[in-house]
């Protein structure tokens, strides 16, 4: 039916150890902070959140934000292959491809995950995996770098 943990006094009462004041905010999911939002509250996947969209489109949004994230860091990176050494240009070159893999594996694996309780489809906006859940879960990154 949602997501997240109710740690409010209709849950585990958990936020009756903060301060009054931040009682007074964090129980009230339109007025918490996003980032703690389900760490306190279980909503359901069409909340609304601050922004206008519904929380399945805010965490699909948000580990897709983690892919083009490493996008833009291949293209700053690409603009300064003048100026450095080709050897340490290629190296972090072939680092950040890797890292680009994973995030894409990442954001995928998690949202399918997430999507099995949602039953929403992904944004349209943001890239359809190219598998279901189980082929995600199988694929294995062996040139992670420091294993």
């Amino acid at each position: 039916m949602g997501i997240g943990f109710d740690r409010t006094s209709t849950g585990s009462d958990a936020l009756s150890q903060y301060a009054q004041e931040i009682q007074e905010v964090w129980s009230n999911p339109n007025e918490i902070p996003e980032k703690y939002l389900l760490w306190f509250h279980h909503l359901p996947w069409d909340f609304k959140l601050k922004d206008g969209h519904t929380l399945w489109e805010g965490i699909a949004y948000h580990y897709d934000r983690g892919v083009k994230e490493v996008r833009a860091m291949q293209q700053t990176w690409t603009s300064l292959k003048p100026e450095l050494d080709p050897e340490e240009f290629e190296h972090v070159r072939q680092l950040l491809n890797i890292q680009e893999e994973e995030a894409e594996w990442w954001r995928n694996a998690c949202l399918l995950y997430f999507q099995t309780f949602s039953k929403r489809p992904f944004p349209s906006d943001i890239e359809q995996p190219e598998g279901d859940l189980e082929y995600y879960k199988s694929l294995m990154f062996p040139n992670a770098p420091g294993i």
